[in-house]
């Protein structure tokens, strides 16, 4: 983390959320420095529709309306201006509280809230989306379930909040804007490079799984059009006769009189090559039918079977190991090999592009896509000699080894600069450490924060540095 040091004086905030807060600071009411802006939008106006989200804050709606998130009319909406904060008085203890950078409109479901004089909404927007800010949240809500809880101004307006002077909240926003900035360009060029890693090892699959590991080999035509040639001595065969496919039907819930089990979701499946027994598995029930059923068995590849793209049908997932009353879930479908395939050399198959875009092409859906399992079960593979097979599952195994190695790495840097975003806002914004003769660098060259992140640690106290340029 940057050399840092604390303020002179501390005093106890009385509020045990802040807990100790610079002794030159104030705590002030939320209600006394917004106030609740209630400004219709005027019928048939064509300002743009804002939400605020969880992970992303205030964004326009037309952006996700992609995903089904649209408004058939926006009249009687709030007005927003540039500077507002809005908050979603249902989900504010999940983080859904933001700054707006847009003039535009949003629900009447949302808090509208404007700084009063000497007061920088950029560093309260920084407040109010931290952790310890939602658990807060969350105490003030009412409401009979976590996701029924209401955040209303009445309750929030209440909430007493750290107050430096102006000029601090200011230097504290612009540190943080500067910092924080920094942080998600070092994140975007790792999630770049992940990206690029992940095309690499998708090249290295396709030409393995359609073309084979050995060169001047004789080829011939495959008799479909998404596949132009596999080698001679290769089969084309429908799915359906080389393993057995079935959807699942295993919810959620938790049902009296039956079986507890640990569910296989989309998302397990989705974001992870392989399922193993050490995975955070969801508690949910399932009759005995259904366990006999969908028990998922070494050997087996899980597959997506909707999703709300097409292109995230059928994202395979391999059961690697043999599981502890492992349940696979809805939304997705099992395919358990027969003799003829080896259960890995499928799950590489349908991570190949090649081969996946058929599942795409077939799925259909409106606000949500599917593939059915007439089209499952008909789509054709190329199917290699199961020795073959073998051999092409262990080439893959060592060409892709380093990459996943180096993905594995990068994700735990970019969990790191997270977690170390999350702290450095804390300690910014509740006077932890004290940033008032920090100089922001001139230069608008980038400069890297991967030494800050290596030598970062939450336990650790550290001496700051006025004027420091390094990151």
């Amino acid at each position: 983390m940057i050399n840092s040091r604390p303020y002179e004086q501390y005093q106890y905030s009385g509020e045990e959320w802040l807990g100790l807060l610079p002794g030159n600071w104030k705590l002030i009411k939320t209600k006394n420095l917004f106030s609740l802006i209630t400004e219709p939008a005027p019928v048939g106006n064509n300002e743009m529709l804002l939400s605020v989200y969880t992970a992303i804050g205030v964004r326009p709606r037309k952006e996700l309306e992609a995903r089904g998130n649209k408004a058939s009319t926006t009249d009687n909406y709030w007005l927003v201006q540039p500077g507002d904060i809005i908050v979603n008085k249902l989900l504010a203890w999940m983080g859904a509280v933001g700054i707006s950078v847009y003039q535009g409109v949003t629900s009447p479901a949302y808090d509208i809230l404007r700084a009063k004089s000497e007061v920088n909404a950029q560093y309260y927007n920084y407040l109010f989306r931290l952790p310890i800010s939602g658990k807060e949240f969350k105490r003030h809500s009412r409401g009979i379930m976590d996701m029924r809880l209401r955040l209303y101004f009445s309750r929030f307006g209440d909430i007493k909040l750290p107050y430096p002077s102006y000029e601090e909240q200011a230097q504290i926003a612009l540190f943080l804007d500067y910092k924080i900035g920094q942080i998600n360009r070092f994140v975007s060029k790792k999630k770049h490079l992940i990206t690029l890693l992940n095309e690499q090892k998708k090249m290295i699959i396709n030409r393995a799984v359609t073309n084979g590991i050995v060169n001047d080999i004789s080829l011939k035509s495959s008799g479909i059009p998404w596949l132009e040639t596999i080698p001679a001595h290769w089969n084309v065969r429908k799915l359906k006769f080389v393993a057995e496919c079935f959807p699942s039907n295993v919810d959620k819930k938790t049902k009296e009189g039956e079986a507890s089990v640990m569910l296989c979701n989309y998302t397990d499946v989705y974001k992870h090559d392989y399922i193993v027994n050490d995975m955070p598995f969801m508690e949910a029930s399932a009759t005995d039918e259904q366990i006999e059923r969908f028990l998922l068995k070494k050997g087996d590849v899980v597959i997506t079977k909707d999703s709300e793209t097409a292109n995230d049908i059928a994202v395979p997932a391999f059961i690697k190991e043999d599981l502890d009353n492992i349940i696979c879930g809805y939304h997705l479908s099992v395919l358990r090999p027969y003799d003829d395939i080896l259960g890995e050399f499928l799950f590489r198959l349908l991570q190949s592009k090649i081969i996946n875009a058929q599942f795409e092409v077939r799925a259909n859906g409106v606000t949500r896509v599917a593939l059915g399992v007439y089209d499952l079960k008909n789509a054709k593979i190329p199917l290699p000699p199961k020795e073959e097979q073998q051999q092409i599952i262990e080439y893959i195994s060592r060409e892709t080894a380093v990459i996943y190695k180096t993905i594995g790495q990068i994700e735990k840097e970019i969990a790191l600069a997270q977690e170390y975003r999350t702290v450095l806002i804390t300690e910014a914004v509740t006077g932890k450490i004290d940033v008032r003769s920090y100089v922001i660098p001139e230069t608008s060259e980038d400069i890297t924060i991967g030494d800050d992140i290596a030598g970062f640690d939450i336990e650790e106290e550290t001496e700051f540095e006025t004027q420091e340029n390094d990151s």
